[in-house]
């Protein structure tokens, strides 16, 4: 995948609901993201970007590795919903202007439910991990 790829071309979510920037890599069952923290996102209060922004950013990288798949198959992006959240931890919140790493790594695929583990770093610190759960609405 060309980092430089748009990246809404590989994501459901449109601006201002849009919490990754492009996709650094995407493997069989890995894939990573960047995202810049800017003051102007709507889960940022108080130069701080919230809790809900985190579980967002992991659930838009498995998004945009779906997508990206989609894509190369000619089919049409997919819409999904977090489904659960497990084991969330969140060790501190980043700041305006800090840029975030997220992975996400397949644990299992059943039918319409993706299980993923998902970790954001910020400046090689994990910020948040947690275990999510993703459905996606049949087309």
């Amino acid at each position: 995948m060309n980092p430089e790829d748009d990246i809404l071309q590989f994501i459901p979510q449109r601006p201002p609901f849009v919490m990754i920037s492009k996709v650094l890599y995407s493997g069989e069952l890995v894939t990573r993201s960047s995202f810049l923290v800017t003051e102007n996102n709507i889960f940022v209060k108080n130069d701080l970007f919230r809790e809900p922004g985190l579980m967002e950013n992991i659930a838009q990288t498995a998004a945009a590795r779906a997508g990206y798949i989609a894509r190369m198959e000619n089919l049409p992006v997919q819409i999904g919903y977090i489904g659960a959240v497990k084991n969330l931890e969140i060790n501190h919140l980043p700041a305006t202007g800090d840029e975030l790493i997220t992975e996400i790594t397949i644990k299992a695929q059943i039918f319409d439910v993706t299980i993923i583990t998902g970790k954001i770093w910020c400046r090689e610190t994990i910020v948040a991990q947690c275990e999510m759960k993703i459905f996606i609405r049949p087309t």
